[in-house]
């Protein structure tokens, strides 16, 4: 495990860099044109990427992001 001590304009802006990559994953897992295969591949790096954004957010602003089920064809 490693440790990284953050001011809160830090805090901030690496929220918003989570934020952005969430917004862009989402849309590619919802673009019928990639392959399920790399679809799913995202949705892995999606958890990945959640689970750090919720040590940051608030409830509210983490629900904006929670998603349910499987990706589909």
């Amino acid at each position: 495990m490693m440790g990284m001590l953050f001011n809160e304009k830090e805090c901030k802006e690496l929220g918003y860099v989570l934020r952005r990559e969430l917004d862009e994953m989402l849309m590619d897992m919802s673009d019928n044109r990639l392959d399920l295969d790399i679809r799913n591949a995202i949705a892995l790096r999606y958890k990945t990427v959640f689970r750090m954004y919720a040590r940051f957010a608030a409830p509210k602003e983490l629900s904006k992001y929670a998603i349910r089920g499987k990706i589909t064809q």
